[in-house]
Order: C-alpha cells, then structure tokens, then sequence
C-alpha cells in the first residue's frame, strides 16, 4: 500500500483553504448595510461620507446649489456630504451635515463608517426619518436630498402623507420633495393641497413646493389655487409665490383680478 505523506506545507494549504472558506461565508465589511452596521452603536456618534448630486456645494454648514453658466462657476467644495448621526440608548437624537472640509480625529465614541455609496446613504436616512419622532427626523431629510443618483422624492412623499410623523418632518418633506421632483410630484402636492383634512400648514407648505418645481410645472396648479381654494389663506400663499414669476399666464391673473375688484 502506498503511504501519502503529510508535509507542513500541506497541512497549512488545507488551513488556507479553510480560512478562505470561512472568509467567504462572512459578509465583507462593504457589503453590510448602513442600518446593519449602524444597528451596533447604543451611544456615540456614527460617521458616514458619501458623493454629492451635481450643483450641491458647501463650505461645511453652508450648503447651496448653484449651476454653472458660461461665464461663471462655483468655487465651493462639491463634496463629499459628510453626516453626523449622534445615537444615545440606540435612539437618533441628532444629525449633523457638512459639504467638503474633511474630519477631524474621531473620538473614542466615534464609529466612522468610511465613504457609503450614496444611494443607500439616501435610502437609509429617509429611513430614519419615517422611524424617528423627535427633530432628528426632520434633519435626516436634508443630507438625503444631497446624495448622488438617488431618486427621494416618492420616500419623500410618503413621509409627507404620513399622519403619525411629527408635523415638523412632515413639512421638512414637502419642502424638499418641490426641490427633489418634477412632474412626476405635482398631481401628489395638488392632492395634498386639496385634501379638507390636511393641515394649513402643511398645504402652504406644499404650495410652495408646486412654486419650486421645474420648468415652471407648478404654474397651472397655482393659478388654480389661487383663483378656487375654499381657504383664503392657502389661496394668498399661492398668489404670493405667484407674484414671483413674470410668466404671461400669472400676469393675465392678476389683470383678471384686478379687473374684476
């Protein structure tokens, strides 16, 4: 019978190969979803960076957008976002976002998450924004509205219509969903508009969110507002945003209006 020698390089080539297996089957770091990762951290803070839609720039706290024209350009950082999510007791209490700059050394309490890919990033602060009910929700809004090739506006909106949200996130919604979409959200803010049990505020709310939209695709709905909403508030927000625009048809409204008191 032929004997099979077992040298050390032999014993160590099947450890190897255990190891590589065991390597397999545990997700990699990367791969783990931000909620996972986060899911550990009871108190501190959570950092994360991610890649910023075009025209979002930022000199920390100072975030705008801006579009870059023949004859001029912005000289802000473009980026990255960088957020702050501060938990204490595994609740979020506070987040916090900058554009460009870079971190400081983290803490002790600090889990830095690295550079996200943006979309989750987005994915996972509306996320909390839908579960938190304190003001941290409504600050979570913001840094999604900033993430690269993620398309908010329907999160956004059904943050909007959820009547168990705190008011405050619920208007920081509509606020951004006039920034974020464009047609495809304006029979929605008409909806909202229109709705006898929605709250004043959140209709003016979304008054002006019809007043943002693209391409003046607002337009139509205002002046329909403002010439038929049973709210006589609702119906001079919509004139107030109006009276913003030199479009023809705002100007014949006005002279229809004039003409008719």
């Amino acid at each position: 019978m032929r004997r099979t020698h077992v040298g050390p390089n032999a014993r160590w080539g099947g450890r190897a190969i255990a190891l590589i297996a065991m390597a397999a089957a545990a997700p990699p770091i990367q791969a783990q979803s931000i909620a996972q990762r986060v899911s550990r951290v009871r108190d501190g803070d959570v950092r994360m960076s991610f890649a910023t839609r075009p025209g979002v720039c930022g000199h920390g706290r100072n975030i705008m957008t801006f579009h870059d024209t023949d004859d001029w350009e912005g000289t802000c950082s473009p980026g990255p976002a960088r957020v702050v999510l501060t938990f204490r007791g595994g609740a979020l209490v506070d987040v916090d976002v900058y554009v460009g700059g870079r971190w400081r050394p983290a803490r002790d309490d600090v889990v830095d998450l690295g550079t996200v890919p943006a979309a989750s990033a987005a994915e996972y602060l509306l996320t909390l924004a839908s579960q938190t009910t304190g003001h941290a929700g409504k600050e979570a809004i913001l840094p999604a509205t900033l993430a690269d090739s993620a398309e908010v506006w329907p999160d956004l909106l059904r943050i909007a219509k959820d009547r168990d949200l705190p008011p405050g996130t619920r208007k920081a919604a509509v606020f951004w969903l006039g920034q974020a979409a464009g047609e495809e959200a304006l029979g929605e803010l008409t909806s909202l508009i229109d709705d006898d049990n929605a709250d004043r505020d959140l209709q003016e709310q979304a008054v002006f969110a019809l007043s943002q939209l693209r391409h003046d695709e607002g337009l139509p709905a205002l002046i329909e507002i403002a010439r038929n909403h049973r709210d006589r508030r609702v119906r001079r927000r919509a004139m107030f945003w109006l009276g913003q625009s030199d479009d023809p048809r705002v100007i014949a409204l006005f002279e229809e209006i004039l003409l008719h008191h």
